[in-house]
C-alpha cells in the first residue's frame, strides 16, 4: 500500500510517543503547529510516489515480494536502482529542503547486507528476521527513525569504559524472549513523526562491548521510549519563506528499560558485524545525502537567479556575477557527479543488494559537507545586502511605512518591489537565518564528522595500486644518480623507504562519530 502524505498524517494518530518540544509535552503529533514543517517534508516522499511523472523514480518493484514499495523503502538491487535513489532524494529535497526520510532507505539497506553476513558467520537467523519485518515495513509504508548516534559522554573512552553506560545504547537484560535495551541516541533526525526508530550502533566496539553492538526496531511509542525535540524549521514565522513550511526535527530519544521481543532484534552482540553494519550505513547514507545537498543547491541556484534579476543584473552582460552563478553550480553538480559515478562503480553484496562505492560516496559527501558554507557566500553575493537590510515582513502591511518602503526598495521597474522582498526573505530563510546555520551544520556532521569520510576514503582507495604503477615506470632504467629500481614490494623504488598502505576493509577499524546522522 502507498501512503499519500494525507493518509501518512493520519497514520502518526494510531501511535502516543512521549514527546517534549520546547519543554512542553506534545499531546498529539499530527496536530502539533511546531512539528507540522517536518510532517509536510515527509510528506513530500508520500504524494511524488502517487504521482504519475514522478512513479519511475519514486517506485521500485521489491524482489523478495514482488509488490510495488516506495523508493524510500527499496533495497537496492542494481546500479540503476541506486541511481533511481540519487535522483529521488533530490527530487524531493528540492521541494523539502530536506525530506528526512532516505534515511530510513539507508537504514534497511544497511541491515539487509549485516544480518545476512551475521547469519553466514554465526548461523543465525537475523536475515530471516529482518526480511519479515521488512516487508511489514514496506507493506504499511512506514517510515522509520534512525536512532543511531549515541550521546557518547567522554569520547576519549570506550563505550563499556564509561562512567555513565546510558550514554551508549546497549542491552541491559537477555530475556528467552527478547531483550531490553537502555541508553541515550542524541541525534534522531524527524524522530517525533517517525512511526518506528531502527535503533543501530554508531561505531565499530571491541569484543568487551558487545552488548552495545545491537540493531533493533522500536515503536515510537514503546513503553520506556522518551523523545525531547526541536521544532521542525520556523513555523508560524513570517519571514520564514520556506522553512515555515518545511523543516526538520532532531531530537534526543532515551531508552528506559525497553523491552524489544525476538523478532525485533537484528544483532545482540556480534561486535564485528556491528561495525559493518556502521560502515554499511554510513556509506549508503552519505550516497542520499549527496542527492539531498544537490536538492538544496537547486534551492539556492533559483533563488540565486531570481535574486540577480530582481535586482537589475544580467549574467550575461556582468561577468562577475556569471562567475559566481557558475561557482554555485559547479559545486552543486560536482559531488553530485561523486554520487552518480558510486552508483556506477557500486558493488554486489553477498546479501545480493549492492553497495554504492565507497570512495566516491565519501568524496561526494566530504565536497557538500565542506563547500555548504561556500554555496551560501555565493548566494549571499549574487544577491547583495538586502537579504539581511530588509525590514521584517511586518512593515509590509504598516500603512505609515509601506509605501516608502516600496518605492525604494524596488530594482528592476518590470519587478514589484513585494516580489524582490520575498525572494530576498526565501534566500535569508536558506542562508542567515538559525535554519539556515542548523542546515550548515548538519551538512557538516550528519552522516559523520568530515574526519569520518577522510578515514574511509583512505582506508578504500587503491593506494599501492599507484604505488606500483609508478614502481613498474621506474623500473625500466636507472635513476638519474645512478641507483637502480628497488624492486621489493611495499617499498619506494628509489630509497627502499617503505610506503605506508592504507588499512584493507575491516570491520575492527575504529570508527568513532563514523556515521553520526
Amino acid at each position: 500500500m502507498l501512503m499519500s502524505a494525507a493518509e501518512y498524517r493520519e497514520s502518526l494518530r494510531a501511535y502516543k510517543p512521549r514527546v517534549f518540544v520546547n519543554g512542553q509535552t506534545v499531546e498529539s503529533v499530527a496536530d502539533e503547529p511546531l512539528l507540522a514543517p517536518g510532517i509536510a517534508g515527509v510528506g513530500v516522499t508520500y504524494d511524488f510516489a502517487l504521482r504519475k511523472e514522478h512513479a519511475p523514480i519514486m517506485t521500485a518493484r521489491q524482489c523478495t515480494s514482488g509488490k510495488t514499495v516506495n523508493r524510500m523503502l527499496h533495497i537496492n538491487e542494481t546500479s540503476q536502482d541506486l541511481l533511481y535513489k540519487l535522483e529521488a532524494v533530490r527530487l524531493v529535497c528540492k521541494t523539502s529542503g530536506c525530506a528526512q526520510r532516505y534515511l530510513t532507505h539507508d537504514a534497511l539497506n544497511g541491515l539487509y547486507q549485516s544480518t545476512k553476513l551475521t547469519d553466514d558467520r554465526h548461523g543465525t537467523d537475523y536475515s530471516q528476521r529482518f526480511l519479515a519485518y521488512l516487508h511489514d515495513v514496506q507493506d504499511r509504508d512506514l517510515t522509520l527513525g534512525v536512532a543511531m548516534t549515541d550521546a557518547k559522554g567522554d569520547r576519549s573512552r570506550r563505550p563499556g569504559q564509561q562512567v555513565n553506560p546510558d550514554t551508549y545504547v546497549h542491552i541491559k537484560e537477555r530475556r528467552k524472549d527478547g531483550i531490553v535495551i537502555r541508553g541515550t541516541k542524541a541525534i534522531v533526525t524527524g524522530a517525533p513523526y517517525m512511526h518506528e526508530f531502527l535503533v543501530m550502533p554508531c561505531r565499530t566496539h571491541v569484543p568487551e562491548d558487545r552488548d552495545f553492538a545491537v540493531a533493533c526496531a522500536v515503536p515510537c511509542d514503546a513503553p520506556g521510549v522518551t523523545i525531547i525535540a526541536r521544532p521542525a524549521g520556523r513555523p508560524g514565522e513570517a519571514s520564514a519563506k520556506f522553512s515555515a513550511k518545511y523543516g526538520q526535527s532532531v531530537a534526543v530519544v532515551v531508552f528506559d528499560d525497553v523491552f524489544v521481543p525476538h523478532d525485533r532484534v537484528f544483532l545482540a552482540g556480534e561486535t564485528e558485524e556491528g561495525g559493518f553494519l556502521t560502515t554499511s550505513y554510513a556509506t549508503h547514507h552519505r550516497h542520499s545525502c549527496i542527492g539531498a545537498r544537490a536538492g538544496f543547491g537547486d534551492l539556492l541556484i533559483g533563488a540565486g537567479a531570481l535574486m540577480i534579476e530582481a535586482n537589475g543584473l544580467d549574467p550575461n552582460r556582468h561577468a562577475h556575477i556569471r562567475e559566481a552563478m557558475v561557482e554555485l553550480i559547479t559545486i552543486t553538480e560536482s559531488f553530485y557527479a561523486c554520487g552518480v559515478a558510486s552508483s556506477v562503480y557500486c558493488t554486489k553484496d553477498p546479501a545480493g543488494s549492492v553497495m554504492p562505492d565507497a570512495v566516491f560516496s565519501n568524496i561526494g559527501k566530504l565536497l557538500l559537507a565542506t563547500k555548504i558554507y561556500d554555496m551560501h557566500r555565493v548566494a549571499h553575493y549574487v544577491s547583495g545586502g538586502l537579504i539581511v537590510a530588509l525590514p521584517g515582513p511586518d512593515e509590509d502591511h504598516n500603512p505609515e511605512t509601506k509605501a516608502s518602503i516600496a518605492a525604494v526598495m524596488g530594482g528592476r521597474p518590470d519587478v514589484p518591489a513585494e516580489q524582490r522582498a520575498e525572494v530576498a526573505r526565501f534566500i535569508e530563510d536558506l542562508t542567515v537565518s538559525h535554519e539556515a546555520g542548523w542546515y550548515s551544520v548538519i551538512s557538516l556532521h550528519g552522516g559523520g564528522s568530515p574526519e569520518a569520510m577522510k578515514r574511509e576514503i583512505w582506508r578504500n582507495y587503491p593506494v599501492m595500486e599507484k604505488v606500483e604503477l609508478v614502481e613498474s615506470l621506474l623500473d625500466r632504467g636507472v635513476l638519474d644518480d645512478g641507483r637502480r629500481v628497488s624492486k621489493q614490494p611495499g617499498r619506494c623504488c628509489a630509497t627502499g623507504c617503505e610506503v605506508p598502505e592504507p588499512p584493507q576493509r575491516s570491520e575492527t577499524v575504529l570508527l568513532d562519530e563514523a556515521a553520526d546522522e
